[in-house]
């Protein structure tokens, strides 16, 4: 959001994001990698891998609040974009702002209870279209007068354009071979392999089925 108001500095907005990623998001999935890497294959709930007590309870509460931040975030632009459609964006009432965005936010709501099926297919969509858009089409610059008119020129410890190109050709041939080649493969394996366990407002996700209670043993015969 701070990137929206002041573009110029996204690049610094997205390297904390990526600091971010490499201390808490990969740490933490690498060690359920670790832990439980091949019932991960077939089940997307991790959480129902971890054992019952307070420190899941404790992982569960802190994704939820990580889940209502980003919701909050990802769906700003569309909440602005609403409220003037409505002719809203103006009004300083939070709370007229707050019913205004009722449309947007239940809908979306919904779909998410419809679908608790959603990471196989943001996995796959992520690797195959995100890692398209976002490293491999805005890839190398190789036109003069690109270069010319850049708005960010080169850093100082790499001056030179032929050796950002050459950066930028390695990330983009890495993005497209283990981002978009391996990962992609893999994303649609892990889809195939999970789709007969999809169901719409499924309660128990991929949680394991409890056990079924033992037959009672026979009363002895006098």
């Amino acid at each position: 959001m701070h990137a929206m108001w002041k573009p110029a500095k996204f690049k610094y907005i997205y390297l904390l994001a990526t600091l971010y990623v490499f201390t808490l998001t990969l740490p933490s999935a690498s060690a359920m990698y670790w832990a439980f890497g091949d019932e991960l294959l077939n089940h997307s709930n991790a959480f129902s891998l971890l054992p019952k007590n307070w420190w899941r309870d404790a992982a569960v509460i802190l994704m939820l609040i990580h889940q209502f931040i980003t919701f909050g975030f990802a769906c700003t632009p569309l909440y602005f974009v609403w409220e003037k459609v409505i002719g809203m964006h103006d009004t300083k009432s939070i709370f007229k702002r707050a019913l205004a965005r009722l449309p947007i936010v239940v809908p979306i709501w919904f779909l998410a209870i419809i679908f608790p099926f959603f990471g196989p297919i943001n996995s796959a969509v992520g690797a195959l279209l995100v890692s398209f858009t976002v490293y491999i089409s805005f890839g190398p610059i190789n036109s003069a007068s690109a270069r010319m008119n850049a708005a960010e020129k080169p850093p100082f410890f790499l001056p030179s354009w032929t050796g950002m190109f050459v950066v930028n050709v390695f990330i983009v041939v890495w993005v497209l071979v283990v981002g978009f080649g391996l990962g992609g493969w893999a994303s649609m394996v892990n889809f195939i392999r999970q789709i007969d366990t999809f169901g719409l407002f499924a309660k128990r996700y991929q949680c394991p089925k409890p056990p079924v209670p033992a037959a009672a043993a026979p009363l002895p015969h006098h």
